[in-house]
């Protein structure tokens, strides 16, 4: 656990709970001040930050970057394509899409921004401005935070967390204060993001209820809905990702596409497929002018409402769908994933939005009407509302109904894994108590957040948390921009040995030094030990310490000591630090440490390879390896019988180049 981001995460999440419980009113007051404030001064900052990160996301795209590799060279994707997209659709948006599915495009058709509302021209800009809320902008800060944690955790060994994306930037200073303020930061923001998606959940899966007659619809079956649910999310939490997530996951896959193709099929679907494509093509025609529009002219209490509210839902958003993408993209190419994670959730976004709000349009525009007047009084019907209109309603309303449910219940969980992934510093198996326990952190701020101010405490909790971490973003981009023009993945090919053969390198090695060298130390330990001068009278244990001790003294000593030499012909200080099973390289810099780079020979009880070869099939282990340990606790492991003196110094020298690179 790292214990600083844990603890002041959880007391600040629970002091937010407490109080708000105890003082609702004071607590939405103090809420919407904030809110204000915030939009009032940084609305601009919103609008500039997001437009850049797309531009910065799409220059990645067709950059010689894209070659690269998620992990080390020769690593294949864990999930295929059709499960990669599922989970992508689970995780980044389902129940936006269900609430504003009709609810927004109707509202836009009414009031539209500077033009009379309830006419054909405002039915265009209305579609247009949801994909321009729903689209490219929203993946494209998704595809930052994702990308990072996913470059750093799987091509350079890196825990997989907020700081770590940071560490070309920062340096060592990724363990102290700043990295906490980083993580605890995307911790809050994760929390609070989600618990506005759960909070529209509620009021959607309530409004569904309401309608099939099996609640009423209010604020005490609202919360009785979070708890239910937060419930039920704990057990998939307990599961684990490939078991609960992925299979929640493809199961609102499924249910979504039965009720697109549905409404589709019974709705104005020639309408449907014309407004499609006249409606994507004004949009990429428009997507200039609406990423950098601010409406200073008119006021800005029209883009409060709307583009500054998603741009902050999406950045709070961020560091839990981006965590959760990366976890799920490992081995993928970098144009792969931003190609991935950009554009097909976009368009099934956008197919999304055409069945579903274009079909209400149609029925505003052409008849029966109605909707609009349910959107104004209670947005959360407005799907309901639809399907009504629509054969076989009480089914299809039932559909939506669970489909709702599970979105809750995936993005609960996912949810809460992501943050106890950041609090215990990157680990992707964290203890089962304290995922239970974020799980159950996100319905309470969901609860509170609608005692204390229903929808618009929600969106005002997004925005709030998501002003501080848009400036961590910004850092993260320029991070991994830096790290990615020292990565030799941009001109080698998509495949090959994760480490470079040291014949690539023109440094001497001599074979003058041998095990044999080592020949007094090891006849002071036999002196020394009575009773061990024959080997095969050693214990496993004994002779696996000498087998380690040996590989520190006669190879990876000579190997470093060669490099010392070589340094200090370059006007280099280097200094190495020899202990029995370890040995440190550090290279000097003023008064200072400018890299260090740490050989430790370890040797772990054969039981615990036995359970990894039960679970994963493989076939037994060698128990002795040497571990790399790097500026920011990167780390790898290789086999003692592969570490030769050559591969040690190629691996310190491309080590030491790329740390130079950043």
């Amino acid at each position: 656990m790292n214990r600083p981001v844990f603890a002041v995460s959880a007391a600040l999440a629970s002091l937010f709970i407490v109080l708000s419980a105890l003082f609702p009113r004071r607590a939405a007051r103090a809420v919407a001040w904030v809110q204000d404030g915030i939009l009032s001064d940084f609305g601009w900052f919103y609008i500039l930050a997001v437009a850049l990160l797309l531009l910065f996301v799409v220059v990645l795209l067709f950059s010689p970057y894209g070659r690269i590799r998620l992990g080390h060279d020769g690593d294949e994707p864990e999930y295929s394509y059709p499960t990669w997209f599922a989970m992508l659709f689970s995780a980044g948006m389902g129940i936006g899409l269900l609430f504003y599915g009709v609810a927004e495009p109707v509202q836009h058709f009414v009031a539209p921004l500077g033009a009379a509302g309830g006419t054909v021209e405002a039915a265009k800009a209305a579609f247009v401005t949801t994909l321009f809320h729903w689209g490219l902008h929203a993946w494209g800060i998704y595809v930052v935070v994702g990308l990072a944690l996913a470059y750093f955790a799987y091509r350079h060994d890196l825990p997989l967390t907020i700081r770590s994306t940071l560490l070309p930037l920062l340096g060592d200073r990724i363990h102290g204060p700043l990295g906490h303020a980083a993580d605890t930061l995307a911790v809050l923001g994760t929390l609070f993001g989600l618990a506005t998606s759960l909070g529209f959940g509620a009021l959607q899966a309530n409004a569904g209820l309401a309608y099939l007659g099996v609640a009423d619809n209010g604020l005490p079956q609202q919360l009785a809905l979070i708890g239910l649910i937060t419930l039920a999310a704990t057990a998939s939490v307990a599961s684990g990702l490939d078991r609960g997530v992925r299979r929640l996951s493809e199961l609102n896959l499924l249910l979504a596409l039965l009720l697109l193709l549905f409404v589709f099929i019974v709705g104005p679907s020639v309408f449907l497929l014309s407004t499609f494509v006249e409606g994507v093509g004004n949009y990429l025609s428009q997507i200039v002018g609406l990423s950098f529009r601010t409406t200073a002219f008119r006021g800005v209490e029209w883009q409060k409402s709307w583009t500054m509210f998603y741009w902050g839902w999406w950045v709070s958003w961020a560091p839990f769908v981006g965590m959760f993408i990366a976890r799920i993209s490992r081995g993928r190419t970098l144009r792969e994933f931003v190609a991935g994670v950009l554009f097909v959730p976009a368009l099934f976004n956008a197919l999304w939005f055409t069945v579903f709000g274009n079909t209400a349009l149609h029925s505003e525009l052409f008849g029966p009407g109605g909707i609009a007047e349910v959107v104004a009084r209670d947005m959360p019907a407005a799907l309901f509302t639809l399907l009504d209109q629509l054969p076989w309603a009480g089914l299809t309303t039932a559909l939506a109904t669970v489909l709702v449910v599970t979105f809750f219940i995936t993005s609960a969980d996912s949810g809460a894994l992501v943050i106890d992934i950041l609090a215990h510093g990157g680990d992707p198996t964290p203890p089962l108590w304290s995922r239970i326990f974020w799980a159950l952190s996100a319905g309470g701020v969901a609860a509170v957040l609608l005692v204390t101010g229903g929808l618009q405490a929600l969106q005002t909790a997004a925005i709030v948390m998501a002003l501080p971490f848009l400036l961590i973003m910004i850092a993260m981009a320029a991070s991994l921009l830096r790290a990615l023009r020292a990565d030799p993945g941009q001109d080698q090919a998509e495949s090959g040995p994760a480490l470079a053969p040291a014949a690539d390198f023109a440094l001497p090695v001599s074979e003058d030094a041998g095990p044999g060298d080592d020949w007094r130390a090891r006849l002071a330990e036999v002196v020394g030990r009575p009773g061990r001068a024959r080997e095969g009278a050693a214990s496993p244990r004994e002779r696996t310490r000498r087998e380690l001790r040996d590989f520190i003294a006669a190879t990876a000593v000579p190997a470093f000591a060669q490099i010392q030499g070589e340094l200090a012909r370059h006007g280099r200080r280097v200094a190495v630090d020899r202990h029995p099973y370890h040995v440190r390289v550090a290279v000097l810099s003023g008064d200072g440490r400018e890299f260090v780079y740490t050989l430790r020979a370890r040797a772990d009880a054969y039981g615990a390879f036995r359970m990894a070869d039960a679970a994963d099939g493989a076939g037994r282990q060698e128990p002795s390896r040497a571990e790399v340990v790097l500026v920011g606790g990167v780390r790898k492991s290789l086999p003692l019988s592969d570490c030769t003196r050559e591969r040690l110094i190629g691996d310190f020298i491309a080590e030491y180049a790329k740390w130079l690179g950043w």
